[in-house]
């Protein structure tokens, strides 16, 4: 499984995450809970590239199986600074299907972190 830890010491992307939570919170600080995934992307968009943060929206992954390339691919709502995935939901509650998800975004593209953020709970 992937660890947000790095060489032990420091977390993986310390001062990148912390400006992409900022953002997913200033989201959730305007448009509070109750909205669907989409108004959250969007709303995350603008405020992504509002921060100088940068980032690709709906970033492609082939999947390898067994030297074959499926025709099916993973789609990850955002990758940040070229190195982080970051998944939203608009869900109150983050279930295991929903990290599986993440990891197997994480596993697809041979990146090391991804952030899994729900913007539907009140602050």
């Amino acid at each position: 499984m992937p660890s947000v830890m790095g060489n032990g010491q420091d977390l993986l992307f310390k001062d990148e995450c912390y400006k992409i939570v900022g953002a997913c919170m200033e989201v959730h600080r305007t448009l509070g809970c109750g909205f669907l995934e989409p108004v959250y992307q969007e709303a995350l968009a603008f405020e992504l590239q509002r921060q100088g943060i940068p980032y690709e929206r709906e970033k492609e992954y082939e999947i390898n199986y067994k030297g074959l390339i499926l025709s099916k691919t993973y789609k990850v709502d955002f990758l940040c600074y070229g190195n982080i995935i970051v998944e939203l939901k608009a869900l109150g509650q983050i279930s295991k299907e929903h990290m599986a998800q993440v990891l197997n975004y994480l596993r697809a593209s041979h990146l090391k972190l991804g952030l899994l953020l729900t913007l539907a709970l009140p602050a």
